[in-house]
């Protein structure tokens, strides 16, 4: 190993190995936690983090009440091995689930942030999209240290918002206004009145109230109280027509994706506002985020008119800032500090360990997360010197797959490769956010520690066996049918 490369690690084993005081108070008392995670909302689409088309205010009141953060990443830039990272504090290089097939399983051995908190004595729920285990296999919520789960198992079952059934723990919860070409049960009001009933029933605490919202992921569709606000506001160069027949065609697609994202807003701010009328503002802290950046609307070669991702690069599905830099605000009255922005770089890995502190429980070993419980709570916390890490392997699942694309952030510099045996492209962050200038032949010193780390970076991946999808209904040409 160089002189230079163990400058940069041996640092940050020393920063990783201090141990941290618990957040928890002397008296035994424990924050309830409450962690919102919208699916594909772009670092763009929030008015606290630069959005002027889309009124998202309780988010912005949100963000003013609490720190928002300038530098979180998602776990992965898609679905499911992002949630694994969030659910299992390691990262895709190490996460059980790297393949975003939908039904893909953690495993048994896997140890969950629920799990983590359950065993602390948390009552712990989640009311909305799954994405890491059919029913049937080892990882369904309810098999992974989760009291109750309401939602969608199956990624691709959570892409339609008129489903004839959700899961309600193992069992189906049948949607029969929604059966044939009905459309009348919305399946974010339900996901959103099943986390307020666990919020009520459990106000006593401490309580872990997981809430991945499947909004504003597609397929584009609102109901209309929140349509009339936006339609007509926007020019619609072309209706949403999907000729594969899997989603809904749209008419109005910007004004529908605008209408999501202000229903997702006026619900969470109902949460928080439930929250406080039960008198536990000062008792409960609150995350919101989202599991990827955002997804272009519209053709390639425009510009994305309501600036998904913001002055970043890339979008959902790619290793460049847009597809995984993601807001992340955090609210607790009294303990976080208000108002506040803070550039600490951190990641979904380090939600486990965060969260663990707080609650006074206890991280299984051998995650790659650090706690921020003490940035978060205003408290002096230097950024250790670390890599982050992420990577895609071939959606075939075999065993042992190497990664195809990867990405790494140390300090100020990000390095990308695109495909195995390119040339990584290296980027200077704090002088250029939007990822224009590959400054690799410049820095070849750089672009050596990143190659040493990249070979002990990941562990191979185990096999993905094919999973049938039980989520029970086909698209036809009048409708969604049993």
């Amino acid at each position: 190993m160089t002189r230079s490369v163990l400058a940069v690690v041996v640092p940050m084993l020393a920063a990783l190995a201090l141990p941290v005081p618990s957040q928890a108070s002397d008296k035994g008392e424990r924050p309830n936690i409450i962690f919102i995670m919208a699916d594909d909302l772009g670092y763009g689409h929030l008015g606290s983090y630069g959005q002027t088309k889309i009124r998202t205010p309780h988010l912005d009141r949100m963000a003013a009440e609490g720190t928002r953060f300038t530098q979180c990443y998602a776990g992965h830039c898609v679905c499911a091995p992002s949630r694994s990272v969030l659910m299992t504090g390691r990262h895709s290089g190490h996460t059980s689930v790297r393949v975003n097939g939908g039904g893909a399983p953690i495993l048994p051995e896997d140890v969950t942030v629920a799990e983590v908190l359950r065993e602390s004595g948390y009552a712990t729920g989640i009311f909305g999209k799954w994405g890491l285990g059919e029913h049937g296999t080892t990882g369904v919520p309810y098999k992974q240290g989760f009291d109750q789960f309401y939602g969608y198992l199956h990624q691709v079952h959570c892409h339609f918002y008129y489903p004839w059934f959700l899961w309600r723990n193992d069992q189906r919860h049948v949607l029969s206004d929604n059966v044939g070409q009905r459309r009348k049960q919305y399946s974010h009001d339900l996901i959103v009145e099943e986390a307020l009933g666990f919020l009520r029933r459990h106000k006593e605490g401490p309580f872990f109230l997981y809430l991945p919202l499947t909004i504003p992921h597609f397929e584009l569709l609102v109901p209309e109280d929140s349509l009339a606000e936006y339609r007509g506001k926007f020019p619609e160069p072309a209706p949403y027509v999907d000729r594969r027949r899997h989603y809904a065609d749209q008419p109005h697609p910007r004004a529908t994706l605008a209408a999501m994202i202000a229903r997702m807003d006026r619900d969470v701010g109902r949460l928080v506002a439930l929250v406080a009328a039960l008198g536990l503002d000062r008792d409960t802290i609150v995350f919101f985020t989202s599991d990827n950046g955002g997804y272009r609307l519209g053709p390639a070669d425009q510009p994305d008119f309501f600036g998904a991702n913001g002055p970043l690069r890339g979008k959902k599905g790619n290793f460049y800032e847009g597809g995984i830099r993601v807001p992340m605000i955090v609210r607790w009255p009294g303990k976080v500090r208000a108002g506040a922005v803070d550039d600490f770089p951190w990641a979904f890995w380090d939600v486990m360990p965060t969260l663990a502190e707080l609650a006074g429980a206890k991280c299984p070993s051998g995650i790659d997360g650090i706690s921020l419980a003490p940035r978060i709570l205003g408290q002096k916390q230097p950024q250790p010197s670390r890599f982050l890490y992420w990577e895609t392997i071939p959606q075939r699942g075999e065993a042992g797959a190497p990664a195809w694309s990867q990405a790494v952030r140390m300090g100020r510099w990000k390095a990308i490769r695109l495909k195995p045996k390119l040339p990584l492209e290296l980027y200077d962050l704090e002088n250029d956010l939007a990822e224009e200038h590959n400054v690799a032949d410049a820095h070849p010193e750089i672009v050596r520690q990143i190659e040493d780390y990249l070979k002990t970076a990941r562990t191979p991946p185990r096999a993905y066996p094919a999973q049938e999808p039980s989520w029970g209904y086909e698209r036809t040409e009048t409708g969604y049918v049993k």
